[in-house]
C-alpha cells in the first residue's frame, strides 16, 4: 500500500466518522465498536 492510498483511506474513514457523528450522534460508530469487540473476543477464544 502506498502512502497516497493510505492517506485516502484514512481521510475516507475520518469523513465517514465525522458524518456519522454529525447526522446520527455517533450511533453507527458505537455499533462498529461493539462488533469489533465481539470479533476480538471470538479471536481470543480461538487462539
Amino acid at each position: 500500500m502506498t502512502d497516497r492510498v493510505a492517506l485516502v483511506l484514512a481521510a475516507l474513514i475520518l469523513a465517514a466518522l465525522a458524518l456519522d457523528f454529525w447526522l446520527f450522534g455517533a450511533a453507527g460508530g458505537l455499533i462498529v465498536l461493539r462488533k469489533l469487540s465481539q470479533l476480538v473476543d471470538y479471536l481470543i477464544f480461538w487462539r
